[in-house]
């Protein structure tokens, strides 16, 4: 957005709580990669410029290309500038900073849709003895206690983690909820390649049945690995990860899982062969066939015919629970009246309910790929669009 405003010839300000990059070098762990190949790091007036387009960055990497960014576009960030208070004031806005007050014609929510980690209610009847953690916490295994971990979450984030803490020397149950299962490499290119080249990334926020349902939807089940793994609920299985259902309560001790597994399964199995499909028939339509490798669909999901309905957190087999149960944004220090009852600012596109204010950065805010790094670009150049005619429009009013 700092770029677009720039070319725009709008003065601007950019206000972080942080340094550059804060969320990447403070709340990820260790061996975390972008989910997206290098060459869809795609901003305005800048790109990946290395040599391994088909790669997956590493967070040293992500960081460094976030924090080159904003040294290459000559960004005015005003770092260790806490934002305490956005309020209506002298026909714009008057934001109170830990650094001083500010006074805008308009302002942009670029905070973030991941600010703080969801624990669902039940956690508070986990016994005492048991370690909880949520991913913002996790660096490493060898930070956990030594013993079985229960992960609570099968998005990217839950697998990924499972994986990880699994292959080092502890049991882990995984407790899968509704999922997105996606393989890495489809018909020998990228599954992001395909979703890019298809469309599927560019679709519209006004183009689907149910906006909001888009929304809350789970990230793909994906990793960034030299390999190019698919890393699904199969492939953890594989190494021994046992498969739970959705953890649905907790009482003296024991948790109690939903038994709707397989019907989950079932529906992820049925979305990600939807997709394939997409990609089957776009494929075809455009003379590809022949370049590619043949189509073909992945084994169903494997799940026990019954699965385990509850567990005795209580008989120390369990040490550690982390809460892979997603985030929400911290809109803490908005002082006007723009949240649903959910706690999310109301918008269209991301044109907010408030005049001259717009949000960045959410899960399908304009388009399907608005909450990958690929897609700020487009989202930022049709809102500092609309930002730069609704301050012409302003000036005109205040013309004699």
């Amino acid at each position: 957005m700092s770029r677009c405003l720039t070319e725009r010839s709008i003065d601007h300000v950019v206000l972080e709580r942080g340094e550059v990059a804060n969320t990447w070098k403070t709340e990820r762990w260790n061996s975390l990669t972008l989910l997206t190949p290098n060459w869809q790091s795609r901003l305005p007036g800048y790109g990946y410029e290395g040599d391994d387009p088909d790669g997956y960055r590493a967070m040293p990497e992500t960081i460094a290309f976030i924090e080159r960014y904003a040294h290459v576009i000559s960004a005015p960030v005003q770092t260790h500038t806490e934002v305490t208070s956005v309020r209506p004031g002298n026909g714009g806005y008057a934001v109170a900073t830990n650094q001083g007050d500010w006074h805008c014609r308009t302002v942009v929510l670029a905070s973030g849709a991941c600010n703080i980690p969801h624990i669902p209610a039940v956690a508070e009847a986990v016994p005492a003895t048991i370690n909880m953690i949520t991913p913002v916490q996790y660096r490493n295994p060898g930070e956990l206690e030594e013993g079985g971990v229960l992960v609570v979450g099968a998005a990217a984030t839950g697998v990924q983690i499972a994986d990880e803490i699994h292959r080092s020397g502890r049991p882990v149950t995984l407790a899968a909820g509704e999922h997105i299962r996606a393989p890495r490499v489809y018909r020998g290119r990228d599954i992001e390649w395909w979703m890019d080249a298809a469309g599927v990334l560019d679709e519209r926020y006004d183009e689907v049945d149910d906006i909001n349902r888009a929304r809350s939807v789970p990230s793909l089940q994906l990793t960034g690995s030299p390999e190019r793994r698919m890393l699904d609920l199969n492939a953890l299985t594989a190494i021994g990860v046992k498969l739970i259902g959705r953890l649905a309560g907790i009482n003296d001790g024991k948790a109690q899982f939903s038994g709707s597994l397989k019907n989950l399964c079932a529906m992820s199995d049925l979305k990600m062969n939807r997709l394939l499909n997409t990609i089957d028939e776009w494929a075809s339509d455009n003379g590809l066939d022949n370049a590619v490798d043949p189509p073909h669909r992945f084994e169903p999901t494997e799940v026990e015919s019954s699965p385990p309905l509850g567990m005795d957190l209580a008989d120390g087999k369990i040490r550690t629970i982390l809460w892979a149960t997603g985030f929400r944004p911290d809109y803490s220090y908005l002082d006007l009246p723009i949240l649903d009852r959910k706690g999310r600012v109301r918008h269209d596109g991301g044109v907010v309910e408030a005049p001259g204010m717009y949000l960045m950065g959410i899960q399908f805010l304009r388009r399907r790929k608005s909450a990958l790094i690929d897609g700020a670009g487009d989202d930022a150049r049709d809102l500092s669009a609309h930002l730069a005619s609704y301050l012409d429009q302003q000036s005109a009013a205040l013309r004699p």
